[in-house]
């Protein structure tokens, strides 16, 4: 039975064949709007976590709907048909609400109409574009397309005695980056937040189109700095799915240590920031200390602090030597000492445990409903994590321990960055003493005929997707490389009211997600 009782289904019958380099994926092909719900529902009443929505244009324009399952990912593509006209689709959001914002940004960027979306006000675009920027086919001059009228956005406003509102951002103190929080509160605790995002959109599918592999692959690294592991790995896979090639056992052990590397940074940095919101200083300056000493180690022996470009189609641009492995061992051993008395100092510090315990509580449920992934999954009981549960080589030979915790609150939340800090270092260790003859990248097969692939890897703050399509000779004619913020960001507006005003910057930073990642 499902969570509303009723029988699970079976998802559509497909032949999910396990991969070395990661989970088994599959996109559907769809043709009949009804089927295309029909198989969403199925996959959701079937266990599974719904992930995204994006779409391509022309020459081949379609909806495409990404679904997490046990099994494996499954993506469903809708291909609308040939018009001149305004194209239509059904909207996902009655019996999957998270889909709304993916319908919006759709809606904007290439006019294709969400049939049955209440929420009918611009997302991506914030209103500003006059005509949809991808709804011309790739090549097509394009004409000047903002509006002079922009309209203010409609937020939701919260009427009644003593309410007023707190607008805040879009651009905040501090070097970050620019997203607008709209407020309703009473005194100081919050009736209601509303996000407006979308300011730091660049057009990425857009620029992806008509790119040889090797500049796209570029590109997919630079979507969200703090991920660009995550999002290179996810990238290459897909067009590795789409060429048919798999990079040999050497290349994923380092991408897995890549990627782990880059899990360990962030991780540092989030819990000195969030020791820091709550009032002590000494755990910024610690775990600051600890962050800049792996970025110097990162740039001694790969060259780059933030590991750019290392990951590549086709392998990785990295080789290390047994002196590089040694030091590399040596600074595990180092960290696994610092983090655990610094969490022992967390874990007894009682100003930050009244910071923390009960502040910004994601239930379990709710968690569940919104299809959260990552940290603030975890931490509200999802026990989602690629690499444990069916992660391809090396995550098969080393899986690390699914680290889960219930209250889903901030505390839960630092409580998961100790545990998978601790797991990271442990699987670092494990592939720098097991690591397996290896090579620069190899060259990928050239493609006769179209196609297409897929890719998905747990990165730091969740699973982070990719799709592409090519065109023969290794052409990109479209991608798609999502950040799990997308997913999450809906959820941080659902933790927020009840709490104090005060208490918003500690709850943001204990979700931590990208703008960039999210305004593609």
């Amino acid at each position: 039975m499902d969570s509303d009782g009723n029988p699970k289904r079976t998802p559509p019958a497909l032949c999910l064949i396990p991969r070395e380099d990661g989970i088994p994926r599959a996109i559907i092909p769809h043709d009949i709007p009804e089927r295309y719900v029909k198989d969403a529902r199925t996959l959701m009443s079937s266990g599974g976590r719904f992930l995204g929505l994006w779409a391509s244009g022309e020459p081949e324009p379609r909806i495409m709907a990404a679904f997490l399952l046990r099994e494996g990912l499954f993506v469903l593509g809708l291909h609308l048909p040939p018009s001149k006209g305004s194209r239509t689709f059904p909207s996902l959001t009655s019996f999957l609400p998270a889909a709304g914002r993916f319908e919006r940004t759709v809606r904007d960027l290439y006019g294709f109409l969400p049939e049955g979306l209440e929420d009918v006000r611009s997302w991506i675009g914030q209103g500003l574009w006059a005509l949809p920027p991808l709804s011309l086919p790739p090549g097509a001059p394009v004409p000047e397309t903002l509006r002079t009228d922009l309209p203010e956005y409609p937020f939701v406003r919260v009427s009644g005695p003593g309410v007023h509102e707190i607008p805040v951002g879009p651009v905040h103190a501090g070097i970050i980056e620019p997203g607008h929080f709209r407020f309703q509160v009473v005194g100081e605790k919050v009736l209601r937040l509303e996000e407006q995002l979308g300011y730091t959109h660049k057009g990425v599918d857009g620029l992806f189109r008509g790119r040889e592999i090797a500049s796209a692959a570029r590109l997919a690294a630079r979507i969200s700095g703090d991920s660009t592991v995550a999002c290179s790995i996810a990238f290459a896979q897909a067009v590795e799915q789409a060429l048919d090639f798999t990079p040999a056992a050497g290349a994923r052990f380092l991408r897995a240590l890549l990627l782990e590397r880059e899990r360990i940074a962030n991780h540092l940095g989030d819990l000195g920031a969030l020791g820091n919101d709550a009032g002590l200083g000494f755990g910024l300056s610690q775990f600051g200390r600890l962050k800049e000493d792996l970025l110097r180690r990162n740039r001694k022996h790969f060259g780059v602090r933030y590991l750019f470009d290392l990951v590549a189609p086709g392998g990785v641009r990295a080789n290390l030597d047994d002196k590089t492995v040694l030091d590399l061992l040596e600074e595990i051993r180092f960290l696994t000492s610092e983090v655990t008395d610094l969490q022992k100092i967390y874990d007894d510090h009682g100003g930050l445990q009244d910071r923390f315990q009960n502040t910004g509580v994601l239930l379990p449920e709710v968690a569940q409903r919104l299809g959260a992934g990552g940290v603030v999954g975890r931490a509200s009981a999802q026990a989602w994590d690629l690499r444990t549960d069916h992660g391809g080589d090396p995550y098969r030979r080393f899986p690390p321990a699914l680290a889960l915790a219930h209250e889903g609150d901030v505390w839960a939340r630092v409580r998961i960055r100790f545990l998978e800090l601790q797991e990271s270092l442990a699987l670092s260790r494990a592939l720098l003493e097991h690591l397996p003859e290896h090579s620069i990248a190899e060259p990928l097969p050239a493609n006769s005929e179209p196609s297409e692939g897929l890719g998905i890897v747990e990165g730091f703050r969740g699973e982070v997707l990719a799709w592409v399509r090519l065109a023969p000779q290794g052409v990109i004619s479209a991608a798609h490389v999502q950040d799990p913020s997308a997913i999450l960001w809906p959820a941080l507006e659902v933790v927020v009211p009840g709490n104090l005003v005060a208490d918003f910057p500690l709850i943001n930073k204990s979700f931590n997600l990208s703008y960039s990642g999210n305004d593609l």
